[in-house]
């Protein structure tokens, strides 16, 4: 079957509309997608900063009790 030059105009029309709605698709799931991730870098900061702490408190704990027994002797 040939198409006319209008019926190729609509769906011309169509698939264009069909494209920039997909783009627009693309565009909000890129941002939600960019939000999470800012989202999980500031949880993961928040985590390493915890840990950080952690280490230094059981490092100065353990400095302290090896200077105790130290100086114990």
């Amino acid at each position: 079957r040939s198409y006319s030059s209008k019926e190729k105009s609509v769906m011309s029309k169509s698939a264009i509309e069909r494209i920039e709605s997909h783009e627009k698709l693309c565009r909000i799931m890129q941002k939600q997608t960019h939000d999470r991730m800012a989202k999980i870098e500031a949880s993961v900061g928040r985590i390493e900063r915890i840990l950080i702490g952690c280490a230094g408190g059981l490092l100065a704990g353990m400095g302290y009790i090896i200077f105790e027994l130290v100086t114990r002797i």
